[in-house]
């Protein structure tokens, strides 16, 4: 067994400079575990990677050259959602180590960590229900090409802290929680009642990581005496183009916390 990191900068270090994405997300939960019970004591600082570490699989390509994720009771379909929703969960991985080093010199509260530690233990643990998933169905991680454009959310937020947690929980997560029931839909029509209920599991979670993001994004705008609608929505305006995407899940997003006051005025409705 290795050895438990002295900080939780280190331990976000070493996750992210792992390559294999199922040691990485058992890494996760075991650096997730430690700081939980106490094992790792303190934030820390340590070297941020440049860009987490990954195998020569999958394959990396523009958006439009994914395949197609319909689903289908016929099994290719199923695999490549399957397949694109993994890429997506070890992007999680990634993103939550990521705010955790880049941001340690960044004094907050410990809850803050308490938080980022937790949803890195929840991307790591949906990220092997898949890869499990996708074994089931006769495939695995990295047999499909996958989506070259999801570190960039990180790279145009890596010098500001708010910004990350505006774009990342509150927008790209967010996202999860409108478009993840119409899957869980159709693989139910699909007869796919496992991939249904991991997904589910995934879309619960989703809730609370965006709500936690949203917590934190506001706890900045107050130490900054900002209005938290404003901030967030001049953010998003600044970085990305176009506007927030619709159709918007309310109430997953309500619960959440996340009111349409927030994203509806910059949607493109």
């Amino acid at each position: 067994m290795a050895k438990t990191p002295s900080t939780l900068s280190e331990a976000a270090r070493i996750a992210l400079t792992t390559a294999n994405s199922i040691e990485k997300a058992e890494l996760s939960r075991t650096f997730a575990k430690a700081w939980q019970q106490g094992e790792i004591k303190s934030v820390g600082t340590a070297e941020i990677p440049k860009e987490p570490a990954r195998e020569n699989n999958p394959v990396l390509v523009p958006p439009r050259e994914v395949p197609r994720r319909k689903i289908t009771p016929e099994v290719e379909g199923r695999i490549a959602l399957l397949h694109a929703l993994t890429h997506i969960e070890l992007h999680a991985i990634n993103l939550c180590w990521d705010i955790i080093v880049r941001f340690a010199a960044t004094e907050m509260p410990k809850g803050f960590y308490d938080d980022w530690v937790s949803v890195a233990d929840d991307e790591a643990r949906h990220h092997l229900l898949l890869c499990e998933r996708l074994a089931q169905l006769g495939s695995h991680y990295g047999a499909l090409p996958a989506h070259a454009g999801l570190w960039q959310g990180a790279e145009v937020t890596e010098h500001n802290l708010k910004a990350r947690l505006a774009v990342v929980p509150m927008v790209l997560e967010a996202r999860g929680i409108d478009v993840t029931p119409g899957m869980i839909d159709k693989l139910k029509l699909a007869k796919d009642y496992e991939s249904a209920e991991r997904l589910q599991i995934i879309y619960d979670d989703e809730i609370t990581h965006v709500a936690k993001g949203k917590r934190w994004f506001e706890y900045l705008c107050k130490q900054d005496n900002e209005d938290p609608v404003e901030s967030w929505q001049n953010i998003i305006l600044t970085l990305f183009k176009g506007r927030v995407k619709s159709p918007f899940n309310v109430d997953g997003r309500n619960q959440a916390d996340f009111p349409i006051d927030f994203y509806g005025p910059i949607a493109d409705l």
